[in-house]
């Protein structure tokens, strides 16, 4: 793209235009500076309200997709990449799913999670081989993240996916994106000028791992991995999580601390399945059972049981 036409682009996107409010912060001291910038980022989430009914039809999609084998997948450039990596690498140790359920790709590979790699993020024809390098198919869902809303890896990669018949999502931060024109829903929140021109890091990068912490966690939740407001599909890999699991049981079940500890060691410290146990008083093979019959639902299950 010509140098022309990336600034008439530029001049057209809100996340780019100068703040009126933070004109002077080279001459503010520290405790001003964070309590300007903290100003500006309470209105993030007010930003993101209008988007809601997206939000919630892109999880109905991830949650189909889950439900018939496909996988989510997020892709971006730069902190928007960076965004998409943390959250799907948060989703199995907090829900136990695979650890290719959910995955985060970002221009550049591997190495751009640390450094800048130079280019990677004009190229759209990347973004359509990082997905073919995963073998991407219709089953999955594929969520573009980009705050500009106008990177050509993002597009190259909503395009490909659209091209296999699977559901594209797009995440922008600025109502004309051309992303937003690229795929079958279109998540908006344009949370406007940067306290520092341009830096969409700030609240464009905390609008969009606002989102992404409601994708996940709402088709998780929509999955079963979630009994009452409790994470009792965590995978306790390490003495913090195994104290969590101990106390998710107490709490689920109202059972004193030993009571729940013998219970997960009986599990094979499976929250879910102790906790169905200790509330129905049946044997751990009956839960077993009835948790498969009602795809991993506690609720379910323990009516079923009753």
């Amino acid at each position: 793209m010509h140098t022309e036409q990336l600034l008439t682009q530029l001049a057209n996107m809100s996340t780019e235009a100068r703040n009126s409010d933070s004109a002077n912060i080279d001459q503010l001291n520290s405790l001003q500076l964070v309590s300007l910038i903290n100003q500006a980022d309470q209105g993030v989430a007010q930003h993101i309200t209008p988007a809601l009914p997206q939000i919630a039809a892109a999880v109905d999609q991830i949650v189909k997709a889950f439900t018939h084998g496909g996988r989510l997948i997020y892709l971006g450039a730069g902190t928007s990449g960076r965004l998409g990596i943390l959250d799907a690498v948060e989703c199995p140790p907090t829900y136990s799913v695979p650890d290719q359920q959910v995955i985060g790709l970002i221009a550049g590979g591997d190495k751009a999670i640390y450094k800048a790699v130079e280019g990677a993020e004009d190229n759209p024809e990347l973004g359509a081989a990082d997905l073919q390098r995963i073998q991407f198919s219709a089953k999955d869902v594929l969520v573009g993240i980009a705050a500009s809303g106008r990177t050509p890896y993002v597009l190259g990669g909503l395009a490909y996916a659209r091209s296999l018949g699977a559901s594209t999502v797009a995440i922008s931060c600025n109502a004309q994106a051309p992303l937003l024109q690229a795929a079958d829903i279109a998540i908006c929140a344009e949370v406007g000028p940067e306290v520092v021109t341009g830096s969409t890091r700030m609240k464009a990068g905390t609008a969009q791992k606002m989102i992404l912490n409601m994708l996940s966690t709402a088709a998780m939740v929509r999955t079963g991995k979630v009994y009452q407001n409790l994470m009792v599909d965590l995978h306790a890999s390490n003495q913090k999580l195994v104290a969590r699991a101990i106390r998710i049981v107490m709490q689920a079940t109202d059972c004193t601390a030993p009571v729940a500890e013998k219970a997960l060691q009986d599990t094979q410290m499976n929250a879910k399945l102790a906790i169905l146990h200790l509330l129905s008083g049946q044997p751990i093979a009956r839960c077993r059972e009835q948790l498969t019959a009602q795809q991993g639902f506690v609720r379910q299950a323990l009516e079923a049981m009753q």
